[in-house]
C-alpha cells in the first residue's frame, strides 16, 4: 500500500547497519516503535522476537497481520477466504456505502459498488470472528489484506485525508480482495502494543529500539482516518467535507516542533532496549546536531553511527521539483542509567560537568541526602541519586534560574524563549537587539524580572556568563553565541532529570543548611577559589566576594561536620598560573583528609587549573 515515510527502499541499510554491529542473530528482542505499515518489523522477523507499537490501530492490525500471514492456514474456518470473497458480487449498504462514496454524501473515495463490497468483506470477517472461526493471528490477516484491498481502489492521492474531485482510473476498477505482501517467513514472537511510545516506553522490555517517528507536522491520524475508523468498525461521527472521524486521540506530538525534541530525549531515557536505531528525514523538526547531542548522551559516544541516505520522498505536484531529500541512519548502544551525565544548559564558570564522574566514583555509599552547598550551574547536585538533593546558591538570580527548569513546563519555556528571540530579533553577534532586550530587563521591577527572559538574554551575550553589576542589573556585554541546538538538548534533558527528583532550592550563606547534617547527609562544597576569580566571587557583582578569611571560615565549617560524622566532599584548586594554595594544604595535612587528584582541568575559556576532591571518609 502507498505509506507516508514507508521504509521499504532503506531495509537493506537497515540490515547492514545491524549486521556490522554483530546484531543480526537470533535471541534478541525487536521493538518496531511505530510500525507504520510493517515494512521494517515484517523484514526482520525472521531474526528477532518481535514488538510492535502504533498510535493508530490500523496500522498494528496491518502489520500484525503481515507478521503472521504465513501461519495462517483458516483450519477452523474450513476453506479459501480469498476464494469465497471473491467468488461472490454481494454488497452490503452499510458505513462505507453511505459516508465514502457518492450516495448519500457526496464523497468520493470509492465508487458505490466498491464501496458496497468493502462493506461487504468487512462485515463478514467481522461474522466469521464472532462465530470463532478465525484465529487472531487470521483475522488480524484477513483484515490486513482488506486495507491492502481497499488501497487498490482507493480515489486519493495516497492518503485519506481528503479525495479527489475526478475519478482515478485507478478507483474505477472492481476491487478485488487480495492478500497483503508479506515475507514468507515465520515469525519467531509477536507481542502488540497500540499506545502513544512515550507512554510505554518505561515498560517494554527489548534489546533492540527502532525509531520511525513522524517528522513533519503531517499527522496520521488525520491522514489515515478512513482506515482506522475501517478496522474499527465503529460507525463514528464524521466531519461534513472530508469525512474525517474525530482525531485528537490519534494525535501526536512528535508532529509538533520541540515536543518531538522533548519526547525523543525522553524516549532514549527511559528504553530497557540497548541499542538503538532512529530513521529520520532532513525535512524532520530535530536536527541532526540535536540527535546526535542526545544520542551521545545516553549511549557511547564511540558506538554512534550516522549514515545518510538517499530517500525518494512521496511528491505531490507542489513539491515535485524538490529533489535536496534525505534518510540520515543513526544508532547508538545506550550507556547504563548510572553512566549518563546530565549537563546544565548554563555556561557556568567553575562547572563541574567534567569531573562529575569522578564524583560519582568517590561518593560514600550511604546517604539519603545531598547538600549542593554552592550549587551554581547544579551540574553536581542534578546528577546525585538519592532520597532528597538540597541545591543552594547564595546568589537568588542563579538559584531563581535553575528552579525555573523544574517549575516551568519544558514546552512551554522552550516557547517562551522562542518568542523572545522573535520578538526582539535576537541573533549571534546582532548588538543592537541584545542590548534592547538586556535594557528590557533591566528596567523590570526585581519581582517582575522572569527567570526564562534571563536565561534566553544569557544565551546570545559573551560566552554565555551570568554577570550582574552591583544592583543587580545583567550586564554581559554581546558575544558571539546563541540558542543552538547543543544548548536546546541541554535544556530538555536537564529540565526533564529536575522535574523528576525531590529538590529542595535555597538563597542562603551556606553555613545555615550544615545545622540539620547527620551521618547520613552527604556534603558537598564548590566554592569559589581562592586561586581565581570569576563574575560570581569578585566582590563587585552586589553578592559577597571570595577571601582568605572566607576560606578559613569554610575549612572552619567543615572541619566541624567532620567532628559530627558527617561525610563530605570539598573541590579545590591547588594550583594556577604558578601559584600554589599552601593553606589548603597544610589544612588538609592537618586533619588528614584524603586528596583525590583530578590533574588538569580546562576551564570554559580553556585555562588550565589543578583540581582536587577532599574528603573526610573512605573509599
Amino acid at each position: 500500500m502507498r505509506y507516508l515515510g514507508n521504509k521499504e527502499s532503506i531495509l537493506t541499510e537497515i540490515s547492514n547497519l545491524l549486521h556490522s554491529k554483530g546484531l543480526l542473530r537470533t535471541g534478541y528482542t525487536f521493538f518496531d516503535a511505530f510500525c507504520g505499515s510493517g515494512s521494517v518489523a515484517d523484514y526482520f522477523k525472521s531474526f528477532y522476537d518481535i514488538v510492535i507499537n502504533d498510535n493508530l490501530t490500523w496500522s498494528v492490525i496491518y502489520t500484525r497481520g503481515r507478521l503472521c500471514a504465513p501461519m495462517c492456514i483458516f483450519d477452523k474456518l474450513g476453506f479459501d477466504p480469498f476464494e469465497y470473497l471473491n467468488s461472490n458480487n454481494s454488497v452490503v449498504h452499510g458505513f462505507m456505502y453511505k459516508n465514502y462514496a457518492p450516495t448519500e454524501t457526496q464523497r468520493m473515495y470509492f465508487t458505490p459498488e466498491n464501496a458496497g463490497r468493502i462493506d461487504y468483506f468487512r462485515k463478514q470477517i467481522e461474522e466469521w470472528k464472532n462465530k470463532n472461526k478465525l484465529t487472531e493471528d487470521e483475522y488480524c490477516y484477513l483484515v490486513a489484506c482488506l486495507i491492502e484491498s481497499v488501497s487498490d481502489v482507493s480515489n486519493t492521492a495516497g492518503v485519506y485525508g481528503a479525495f479527489l474531485k475526478k475519478w482515478d482510473s485507478r478507483a474505477l476498477k472492481d476491487i478485488v480482495f487480495n492478500r497483503v505482501d508479506f515475507l514468507n517467513a515465520r515469525c519467531k514472537s509477536i507481542t502488540t502494543f497500540n499506545s502513544k511510545i512515550e507512554a510505554i516506553i518505561e515498560d517494554v522490555e527489548c534489546d533492540i529500539l527502532y525509531l520511525d517517528p513522524p517528522y513533519t507536522q503531517n499527522q496520521y491520524g488525520t491522514q489515515y482516518h478512513l482506515l482506522e475508523t475501517l478496522v474499527l468498525d465503529d460507525n463514528p461521527s464524521v466531519s461534513k467535507i472530508t469525512g474525517s472521524r474525530s482525531t485528537s486521540s490519534m494525535r501526536s506530538d512528535w508532529s509538533k516542533e520541540y515536543k518531538a525534541n522533548i519526547l525523543f530525549d525522553r524516549i532514549l531515557a527511559k528504553t530497557k532496549a540497548k541499542y538503538i536505531i532512529l530513521s529520520y528525514n532532513n525535512d524532520g523538526f530535530m536536527s541532526k546536531e540535536y540527535i546526535e547531542a542526545v544520542m551521545k548522551r545516553y549511549g557511547k559516544p564511540d558506538t554512534y553511527v550516522c549514515k545518510k541516505i538517499a530517500y525518494k520522498k512521496y511528491q505531490n505536484w507542489k513539491s515535485q521539483n524538490e529533489n535536496n531529500h534525505f534518510e540520515y541512519l543513526f544508532f547508538v548502544e545506550k550507556r547504563a542509567p548510572s553512566e549518563v551525565v546530565y549537563e546544565c544548559p548554563l555556561n557556568y564558570i567553575g562547572s563541574k560537568a567534567k569531573v562529575v564522574p569522578y564524583i560519582l566514583k568517590y561518593q560514600p555509599q550511604n546517604y539519603n541526602t545531598f547538600i549542593d552547598a554552592f550549587g551554581g550551574g547544579f551540574n553536581v547536585g542534578i546528577n546525585i541519586n538519592t532520597e532528597q538533593v538540597i541545591y543552594n546558591d547564595i546568589n537568588y538570580l542563579v538559584s531563581n534560574l535553575i528552579r525555573s527548569f523544574r517549575e516551568y513546563d519544558t514546552y512551554d519555556y522552550l516557547l517562551y524563549i522562542k518568542r523572545i528571540i522573535k520578538k526582539f530579533g535576537l541573533e549571534k553577534a546582532k548588538a543592537e537587539p541584545y542590548l534592547a532586550v538586556r535594557e528590557y530587563y533591566n528596567s523590570l521591577p526585581m519581582d517582575k524580572r522572569d527567570s526564562r527572559l534571563l536565561f534566553t538574554i544569557i544565551l546570545y551575550g559573551f560566552q554565555q556568563q551570568i554577570r550582574f553589576n552591583g544592583q543587580h542589573d545583567f550586564n554581559n556585554p554581546i558575544g558571539m553565541r546563541w540558542f543552538n541546538d547543543k544548548i536546546l538538548e541541554k535544556t530538555i534533558s536537564f529540565s526533564r532529570k529536575i522535574k523528576e527528583g525531590n529538590y529542595v532550592f535555597f538563597s542562603d550563606n551556606y553555613k545555615n543548611l550544615l545545622n540539620q547534617a547527620t551521618p547520613y547527609t552527604f556534603v558537598y562544597f564548590d566554592p569559589p577559589y581562592e586561586l581565581t576569580t570569576g563574575a560570581y566571587n569578585d566582590g563587585k557583582r552586589g553578592f559577597e566576594g571570595w577571601s582568605k578569611d572566607l576560606e578559613s571560615e569554610l575549612f572552619s565549617c567543615v572541619d566541624q561536620l567532620n567532628e559530627n560524622e558527617v561525610p563530605f566532599m570539598l573541590s579545590y584548586v591547588v594550583e594556577h598560573k604558578g601559584k600554589t594554595n599552601q593553606a589548603l594544604l597544610d589544612w588538609v595535612g592537618r586533619q588528614n583528609y584524603h586528596i583525590i587528584q583530578l590533574g588538569e582541568i580546562i576551564g570554559i575559556s580553556g585555562s588550565r587549573r589543578k583540581e582536587v576532591l577532599i574528603i573526610n571518609y573512605g573509599v
